[in-house]
């Protein structure tokens, strides 16, 4: 299990890495498009803070586009990247030409047909929209559930995106989820309880330690 914080802000990855549990960084275009940089530069400042995966998302439209843009990066991110594709006929082609030297992850799966045929194209991942699915099918966790399912005996590993709240994701884990990726908000909602709050709070207050008593 990883977690990984779904943003392209450097501000929130380098507070969520900060955490110390985080294990990378997962991007899309959408995210990437809001902080109105140069990509290519602002995923070396991704890269120059965290040693762990980093997804890209492609957004070629060629198969010779795709490669090309796969290759430009992996100059970049090297051994931390982790190349996004369409869940169409041409990403699945793609991800079958570049599983073997970089790491793929088939993104926006809606169906447990597309992910097994993300599967056999050889993607190490795929990534599914759970909270999306629920809004516009009315069945993310059943989708996960699926999904997982289909995925036990295959090396394809399940990363769960699209999780607004700390009780979605461990539906989703409980679900079959191997991985999750969470938006800032979420992450940092997720170690935080009232009754573990007023616990710490009276041991701090009436408590004796080595560094109180």
């Amino acid at each position: 299990m990883s977690i990984f914080i779904d943003s392209a802000n450097l501000d929130e990855i380098e507070k969520a890495l900060d955490l110390g549990w985080v294990s990378g960084v997962t991007t899309n275009p959408l995210l990437l498009g809001k902080e109105k940089i140069e990509v290519a530069e602002h995923l070396q400042k991704i890269r120059s803070i965290t040693s762990g995966p980093i997804f890209y998302q492609l957004m070629s439209d060629s198969f010779a586009g795709m490669l090309d843009e796969a290759h430009k990066a992996q100059e970049i991110l090297e051994k931390q990247l982790v190349v996004k594709l369409p869940p169409t006929d041409l990403g699945f082609k793609v991800c079958s030409e570049l599983n073997i030297k970089m790491l793929c992850c088939p993104t926006a799966i809606y169906s447990p047909a597309q992910a097994l045929i993300a599967s056999e194209a050889g993607a190490q991942y795929i990534a599914i929209y759970v909270n999306r699915a629920t809004r516009l099918m009315d069945n993310g966790i059943e989708l996960t559930q699926s999904i997982a399912e289909i995925l036990q005996s295959t090396p394809t590993a399940l990363l769960a995106a699209s999780l607004k709240s700390p009780g979605e994701a461990i539906a989703a884990v409980k679900a079959g989820a191997n991985h999750l990726t969470l938006p800032f908000t979420t992450l940092v909602e997720m170690s935080k309880h009232e009754l573990s709050e007023a616990a710490t709070r009276q041991f701090n207050e009436e408590g004796f330690g080595l560094a109180k008593g």
